[in-house]
């Protein structure tokens, strides 16, 4: 074997070696993308408002906060973790519960800071590791599970759920399993309020695009109902309508509109667009509206209701939000 060769051999030989390091560090990086939150702990330091409601409900509130996981007999839903007001276990008093409903590919392990967060409000919250919540089942599933432990005397939850006070909401296919929960579950009718933050548009339950499992039906909505998006790229697109085959966001104006008129009038209903904001990002952004939604419907705080209802509702003022609609 001439040097020619012999020095080929090796060019070669380390070309390779930089191309199997490369792709192990890849690897690793995708491996350690893959276990980084969606939302991180503190995110709510950076919202930047005006507007006094909405930084107060954007604050971290006065309950410290605990949580404790369980092991759920469903593959798909994994665990259920759930987050409360450390003062449950020694306090002899009732608080609301809130479920939610994971995005896409989002398990509650990617955004437990919202649930931290929602907690430390006084709620008892719930999520899972469901990373398909689109029929409203898993949600389903997790309410049941908090109902059972409410009645379980074992259970740190015993007697500690107010079961009249009882909340859903979710981001993404979550918006969408949200409004099944309510509309299509069995158990739907407990709920007495409920929020959704860039829901997908009806466009995706198309036969030709995602299918029946992504559609729902708002006309069924008979509780008080916030749903948001952002007017970003990815949420708004560029399509007009839903018959456009290319440039169809994931909740798009056109789309919010449809859900919004479909909600029957005699139902509270509330629909907003966060401004300069785009689908990831409606999670933690959205987050102080949502909390002040489930303060007002869940806990009677009729300060959290001037965000909301009146000629000078909060959010017709705030300049983080556009596209308004209400009927309150």
């Amino acid at each position: 074997m001439n040097k020619t060769v012999k020095a080929l051999i090796i060019v070669l030989l380390s070309i390779l070696g930089v191309i199997v390091i490369a792709a192990i560090a890849f690897i690793l990086f995708m491996l350690w993308a893959s276990k980084q939150p969606v939302v991180k702990s503190g995110y709510y330091e950076n919202t930047v408002t005006n507007m006094p409601l909405e930084q107060k409900y954007t604050n971290i509130g006065d309950f410290e906060v605990s949580s404790t996981v369980y092991k759920s007999e469903s593959e798909e839903i994994g665990q259920f973790k759930v987050w409360y007001p450390a003062e449950m276990e020694i306090e002899d008093k009732k608080y609301p519960l809130v479920v939610m409903a994971n995005g896409t590919g989002v398990k509650v392990s990617k955004y437990e800071a919202i649930f931290e967060h929602l907690a430390s409000w006084g709620f008892i919250v719930i999520g899972n590791e469901d990373e398909n919540s689109r029929t409203g089942t898993s949600s389903a599933v997790s309410l049941n599970f908090m109902l059972g432990l409410n009645e379980d005397n074992n259970s740190i939850f015993y007697g500690k759920i107010d079961t009249d006070n009882i909340g859903i909401g979710g981001h993404s296919q979550g918006g969408v399993g949200t409004i099944n929960a309510v509309t299509a579950q069995e158990n739907g009718k407990l709920y007495k309020a409920m929020y959704t933050a860039s829901a997908t548009s009806p466009y995706w339950g198309q036969d030709n695009v995602f299918g029946a499992e992504w559609r729902y039906d708002t006309s069924k909505i008979n509780i008080p109902c916030l749903m948001v998006g952002g007017t970003g790229n990815a949420d708004a697109g560029i399509a007009e309508d839903i018959s456009a085959t290319e440039g169809q966001g994931i909740c798009p104006l056109w789309g919010m509109k449809i859900v919004y008129d479909e909600i029957p009038d005699s139902v509270c209903k509330v629909m907003a667009r966060r401004s300069n904001v785009d689908h990831g990002d409606m999670l933690p952004l959205a987050d102080g509206y949502m909390t002040a939604w489930f303060m007002y419907w869940l806990k009677d705080d009729e300060e959290a209701g001037e965000v909301f209802f009146g000629d000078n509702a909060e959010i017709l003022n705030n300049s983080n939000w556009q596209d308004i609609e209400k009927n309150r």
